[in-house]
């Protein structure tokens, strides 16, 4: 049985993954879908009630009845390396290639419907109440008012991106960042804007999540840090126990969104309580691991490469 990683050439955390497999001795074909159709192909049969699939890339063919296991990691826009593409080309790519991997029965980390959902910030927060995550008051708005009313409220905000890095040319760093008192919210208007209260943080929180397995490292941020992805704080990750209330809140996240792996992003703030912030379905996990040594390379394999009795 064949495990199939979806992702694109560059990609360290997947070769990560790759080198645990091949210890493990498990098959494997990595797959772009950006270069479907090219360099990738497949061929897919309808006939009499049964089905017959398969994928080809880089000399390698597997068939879909062969799957045991799909993840998708950090996958190309289907097309994206095609002679010719356009919009019209990925649509009919990407339905030709996902349609034809949900009819087989291996299981996916993770799975596309459960993973485009769970990229809506929106619904995330929502989510994580549920769970029990400690979450900051936070509100998405496109009236000048209510983001007045709100900053008032809580005095030291935050602003964010709703949706995450945006596709741009050259690429655009949208970092989390304080909101005077004095700001002007009229630019609210042109568009839906997050608005959180500022957490003073401590430290941040990875916790990457794979199957039933946690792994969470730390990092001490600098006094008045607000976006730990940007700055060097002299300080590196380091791993930490996971408290018990984040442990169950983690399991109830990924269970009500269908997700078997999770990077889970918190602030740290100077009681100890971590702040849930947010949740990457397809979160780098890389970083972490050569820094503080978590086995987490190993779990995603140990997931990809199970059979069921």
């Amino acid at each position: 049985m064949t495990v199939l990683i979806l992702t694109s050439e560059q990609d360290v955390t997947a070769d990560m993954v790759v080198a645990q497999l091949h210890e493990r001795g498990v098959p494997l074909v990595r797959f772009d879908p950006g270069d479907l159709p090219g360099e990738g192909a497949l061929s897919a049969e309808y006939v009499r009630g049964e089905f017959r699939g398969y994928l080809s890339a880089g000399g390698r063919v597997v068939s879909m009845s062969g799957l045991r296991s799909i993840w998708m990691r950090r996958p190309n826009e289907p097309a994206a390396h095609a002679a010719e593409p356009s919009a019209w080309l990925s649509a009919e790519s990407g339905q030709a290639l996902y349609g034809m991997l949900d009819c087989t029965n291996a299981r996916w980390m993770n799975d596309p419907g459960a993973a485009t959902k769970a990229r809506q910030k929106p619904w995330q927060l929502r989510l994580a109440h549920r769970s029990g995550f400690p979450v900051p008051a936070t509100i998405i708005t496109t009236y000048p008012q209510v983001a007045r009313q709100f900053a008032e409220q809580y005095r030291h905000v935050v602003v964010k991106t709703v949706s995450g890095k945006p596709p741009s040319d050259p690429p655009m760093a949208l970092p989390t960042t304080l909101v005077p008192p004095d700001a002007d919210f009229a630019g609210v208007a042109a568009g839906p804007t997050l608005l959180q209260r500022y957490i003073a943080k401590r430290a941040d929180v990875r916790l990457t999540s794979v199957g039933d397995e946690q792994f969470a490292a730390r990092k001490v941020s600098e006094p008045g840090q607000v976006d730990g992805r940007y700055g060097d704080t002299g300080h590196v990750w380091e791993p930490v126990e996971v408290p018990a209330r984040i442990t169950r809140a983690v399991a109830a996240y990924k269970d009500l969104a269908n997700l078997a792996y999770g990077a889970f992003d918190f602030a740290e703030d100077s009681e100890g309580t971590w702040w849930f912030l947010e949740c990457n379905q397809g979160g780098q996990f890389g970083f972490v691991e050569l820094e503080t040594g978590l086995p987490i390379a190993e779990a995603v394999a140990g997931w990809l490469s199970f059979t069921a009795e």
